[in-house]
């Protein structure tokens, strides 16, 4: 998954793009565990407040998946 993004971001990808199932790639990352990628999308200005898609925000997200170690990083953003 990290490559997939680094390559999306390099080659001029929407860090705040909106749609779909989880509303924003900070939400799905939020939601999946991945750290390293809520990280990269922080660093490229993702909105942590954004609203949208199933979870709402990537607070939700975070908190549904259980990952205390991103809803730390979020909540630091």
């Amino acid at each position: 998954h990290d490559k997939i993004v680094e390559l999306l971001l390099r080659n001029g990808a929407d860090v705040n793009a909106q749609g779909g199932y989880y509303g924003n790639a900070l939400q799905a990352a939020s939601q999946g565990g991945h750290d390293k990628i809520v990280k990269l999308l922080l660093s490229k200005s993702a909105n942590v407040n954004a609203q949208g898609g199933k979870y709402g925000n990537a607070l939700q997200a975070a908190s549904q998946g259980g990952h205390g170690k991103i809803f730390e990083l979020l909540l630091s953003n």
